[in-house]
C-alpha cells in the first residue's frame, strides 16, 4: 500500500447484515486480513480467516491493537454511522483521514426519524450512552421532537421517569428494538404512564415533548430565575446574567473559563448557550465548588468542569479559552494580566465590578487593553403593604473587551 492508500476500513453495519451492504463495503469486510468489532457484529460476519479482535476496555488500548496491524487490510465493524456518537469519531482522533476510508450505513437518527415521519432538520438527537441522564434536561422544551440514543434497555424508563418529574409527563414516547433487523419491534406510551417491561439493550427512543405551564426549559433563552440555582448568596442576578451572556457571546465547542464562579450560573448557562460548548468553573470555596456541579446536574449540564483553586494561579495547566467571565477576585494581583494572556486571539474578556475599587481596575484595563464598560441598574418591582415599589439592585458596572 502506498502513503496515501486508506488501510483502515470503517464499516457501517445494520442489524440486516453484511447481505444488506453495498458491495465495496462488502467487499472490504470480505477482503480483511484483520476484522474488529463487537461479538454482535463479528457473529454476523462469516469466517474468511481473517484474524478477529474485538473492542477492548479502556478503548485507548484497542487504538494500539489497530497501530499495530498498521499497513494490514484491517476493517473495523460500527454500527449504523460511525461518526454520529460512533466509534469513527474516536478513530478519527487516532488516524489521519487519508489512512481511513469510512462508509456509513443507516444511523439511528435516520432509522427512528423515517419511522416516526419526523424531518431530521427538526429533531434534536441526543445520546445517553456512557452519559449522566440528566443530559436530558437540557433539551426539553414544549413541541420539542428528540432522538435519542439509549445506553441499555434500562434507558426508556429513565427517560420517561425523567419527563414526568420535569413536566413532560404527557410527552409521547416511541422505542424502537434492533431497528432494520427481523427482531425489530416498536413500543409507544406516555411519559406518565411508561410502563415497566423488558427493552432490548439496543434501542432507540422518540420523544414528542408535551410539556404543561410548569415544564421546566432551560436552554436557549438566557436569564435563568435566580431560585433555580441552589446559590449562598454569591450569584450573577437574572437580568445581569443575561447581559453577561450577551457580553461572551456562547458559540458551540467554545470553552469558557468562569473565574469567580460563585453558584456556577454563568457557565451553566454558557453551556446551555450553545450545543457542545465548554466551561470551566473556578471558585476557591470548596462548599461553593460542590454546589456549582449539584447545579449543572440539576440544569442538564453535567459536563460542567467546576475546579477549585485560587485564580489565577488555578489556570496554570487549563487549555486557552475562547472567552472568560471574571465575576470574582478582579482585584487579585495578576488576574487581569493572566487571563488576557492565556485568551486565545478573538476571544471575549468580560468583568463585572460593584465596588468603586474594583469600577477603577476596570476603566484602567479599558484604557490599555480597549473595549466597552456599561452601567447596569436594575429594579424589581417588590409589594410593600397595599403598594408595589421599585426596589434597585446593586448596580454594577460591566466591562468587555475582545482580543485582537
Amino acid at each position: 500500500m502506498t502513503a496515501n492508500t486508506p488501510w483502515l476500513s470503517v464499516i457501517g453495519l445494520g442489524e440486516d447484515g453484511i447481505e444488506a451492504l453495498p458491495a465495496a463495503a462488502r467487499a472490504l469486510v470480505e477482503g480483511a486480513e484483520v476484522l474488529l468489532g463487537g461479538a454482535r457484529h463479528l457473529a454476523m460476519i462469516p469466517d474468511n480467516g481473517a484474524e478477529r479482535l474485538t473492542w477492548r476496555t479502556p478503548l485507548i488500548d484497542t487504538m494500539a491493537d489497530i497501530e499495530a496491524h498498521r499497513g494490514k487490510r484491517f476493517t473495523a465493524l460500527a454500527t449504523g454511522d460511525p461518526m454520529h456518537y460512533g466509534i469513527g469519531v474516536t478513530l478519527a482522533r487516532h488516524f489521519a483521514p487519508d489512512e481511513m476510508l469510512i462508509l456509513p450505513g443507516a444511523g439511528a437518527l435516520g432509522l427512528v426519524s423515517a419511522r416516526m415521519a419526523w424531518p431530521v432538520a427538526d429533531v434534536e438527537c441526543l445520546t445517553l450512552h456512557g452519559r449522566p441522564l440528566e443530559t436530558l434536561r437540557a433539551y426539553l422544551a414544549p413541541g420539542q421532537r428528540l432522538v435519542i440514543l439509549s445506553h441499555d434497555g434500562s434507558t426508556p424508563a429513565a427517560v420517561a421517569a425523567e419527563l414526568a418529574a420535569s413536566g413532560y409527563g404527557s410527552s409521547e414516547i416511541s422505542v424502537f428494538e434492533h431497528m432494520g433487523g427481523e427482531k425489530e419491534r416498536r413500543l409507544d406510551g406516555r411519559a406518565d404512564d411508561w410502563p415497566e417491561q423488558r427493552i432490548a439493550d439496543l434501542n432507540s427512543i422518540a420523544v414528542d415533548c408535551r410539556g404543561g405551564r410548569r415544564a421546566k426549559r432551560y436552554f436557549g433563552a438566557p436569564g435563568l430565575r435566580d431560585k433555580i440555582f441552589e446559590n449562598d448568596g454569591q450569584l450573577t442576578k437574572r437580568e445581569v446574567r443575561a447581559l453577561v451572556s450577551s457580553a461572551l457571546a456562547p458559540s458551540p465547542g467554545a470553552l469558557l473559563w468562569d473565574v469567580g464562579a460563585g453558584a456556577g450560573s454563568v457557565a451553566i448557562e454558557w453551556m446551555l448557550g450553545a450545543r457542545g460548548s465548554q466551561a470551566i468553573a473556578i471558585e476557591r470555596d470548596a462548599e461553593r465548588v460542590a454546589r456549582i456541579a449539584r447545579n449543572a446536574l440539576a440544569l442538564g449540564v453535567p459536563g460542567l468542569k467546576p475546579l477549585h483553586g485560587e485564580a489565577p494561579d488555578a489556570t496554570e495547566l487549563l487549555p486557552p479559552p475562547d472567552a472568560i467571565f471574571i465575576g470574582g477576585g478582579l482585584a487579585v494581583p495578576g488576574m487581569v494580566e493572566t487571563c488576557w494572556a492565556r485568551l486565545k486571539p478573538g476571544g471575549r474578556l468580560v468583568a463585572n465590578a460593584v465596588s468603586l475599587e474594583s469600577e477603577a481596575l476596570l476603566s484602567r484595563w479599558r484604557e490599555e487593553l480597549g473595549g466597552t464598560v456599561v452601567r447596569i441598574n436594575i429594579s424589581r418591582a417588590k409589594g410593600v403593604g397595599e403598594r408595589t415599589l421599585w426596589r434597585p439592585l446593586t448596580p454594577v458596572t460591566q466591562w468587555a473587551a475582545v482580543k485582537d
